[in-house]
């Protein structure tokens, strides 16, 4: 599917999605927060992004998907004219978030006390890697460190030796963002029937820890052991893998069940020769069985040959081929949106369809003005040339 071309100017309430009216005062951050603002930009609320003058080192540009979807201004929060900028944009807003170290906004005079003040109703999201407190708080963090912190990274990967990480999916997206907006949308529900905002305090290793309840009830009843690859999900089980094939490439196998465990066996045409699927004594036989029948044939042949199936095979894809699968497609997973392939909005909602707005800000400022004359601010050029705010 292929979007319209960006708008030219800033207009509110043009969202199509189920938070459409919502207004976001965005403080610009990397990773888990603005993921955060593009969920709910894409879920149709209005998101104004704060940037700092000259932008971040580490994120924006027109080739920035985690900004999608909203306008950038540039103000410089040392100056006291932006902070009462950013305070009156919080005045009609809805949420507030913010991914800066803990005490940061309350010394630019952005906290939560300052913005509560102005905004009784408002919810403050706050993103952080450690939390709010606690002996780490004040501490530098990426991804890797705090998924290594919370036990989850120990137990990643096949390989005994050491542990493997899926890129920064698992702490800034997964525990991060998906948790700070569960969280901005609880509050926003509570303050609708009380009146009143209240801080949402999203740390990257509560919301890793949360993730793996799973792993931690098995655990506790014995059903997990900490050792890597030796338990049903980790890569011990042969019918649970990955198995390399003819062209360097690999599929995944991903038969749990008995049922289709029997029919990729059918499927390889292993019936009477592969053990039983709980014989653990032949696991190292039947490993080894699947991974000489798989390396007989390229990866698209095995794709064509489970495709539809219930056998729970699947070709490891690239990102761009992914793009271009069949259900994908049909699905519009991945929608070219200003000639880029990006992923569409998710969830789908059944009445409130979401799409996307506008493209990544091609530099931080690009919207000064019409993005604050759109949140009701008019004094953005007197704002400019105090130095208070920039125009790109």
């Amino acid at each position: 599917m292929t979007e319209s071309t960006e708008k030219s100017t800033v207009t509110l309430g043009q969202g199509t999605g189920p938070l459409r009216g919502v207004k976001v005062v965005e403080l610009a951050g990397i990773g888990p927060g603005p993921h955060a603002c593009t969920i709910l930009a894409d879920m149709g609320a209005d998101v104004i992004r704060v940037d700092r003058p000259g932008g971040n080192l580490l994120g924006g540009g027109a080739g920035d998907l985690l900004t999608r979807g909203r306008p950038s201004i540039a103000l410089d929060l040392k100056n006291p004219d932006a902070v009462e900028t950013v305070l009156r944009l919080v005045e009609s807003a809805d949420v507030l978030v913010e991914g800066l170290r803990p005490g940061v906004t309350d010394r630019l005079g952005l906290g939560p006390d300052a913005c509560l003040e102005r905004n009784p109703r408002l919810v403050y999201g706050r993103m952080t890697g450690w939390g709010q407190d606690g002996p780490l708080a004040q501490s530098a963090g990426h991804d890797l460190t705090y998924i290594a912190t919370t036990g989850v990274l120990n137990g990643l990967g096949q390989d005994r030796a050491r542990p493997h990480f899926p890129l920064n999916l698992l702490g800034d997206f997964g525990g991060g963002s998906t948790y700070l907006v569960m969280g901005i949308l609880a509050a926003l529900v509570e303050a609708k029937t009380t009146g009143q905002g209240q801080v949402v305090d999203a740390a990257i290793v509560d919301g890793t820890a949360h993730l793996a309840t799973m792993i931690s009830g098995m655990l506790a009843s014995g059903a997990w052991h900490e050792q890597r690859l030796s338990n049903l999900l980790d890569g011990a089980m042969p019918f649970y893998a990955l198995y390399d094939t003819s062209d360097g490439r690999q599929v995944a196998v991903g038969a749990l069940e008995g049922k289709f465990f029997a029919e990729m066996v059918t499927r390889l045409g292993l019936d009477g020769v592969c053990p039983g699927q709980y014989e653990m004594e032949r696991y190292d036989e039947m490993r080894d069985l699947f991974a000489k029948t798989f390396a007989s044939k390229t990866m698209a042949e095995w794709a064509e040959l489970f495709e539809g199936t219930d056998a729970c095979v699947a070709p490891v894809l690239t990102p761009s081929e992914a793009a271009v699968h069949p259900h994908l497609q049909a699905r519009q997973t991945y929608v070219t949106h200003h000639g880029v392939t990006q992923p569409a909005p998710a969830p789908r909602f059944s009445r409130t369809t979401s799409t996307l707005g506008a493209g990544p800000a091609a530099s931080a400022g690009q919207h000064t003005r019409e993005a604050l004359a759109a949140w009701g601010i008019d004094d953005a050029d007197a704002l400019i040339e105090k130095g208070a705010a920039f125009q790109d």
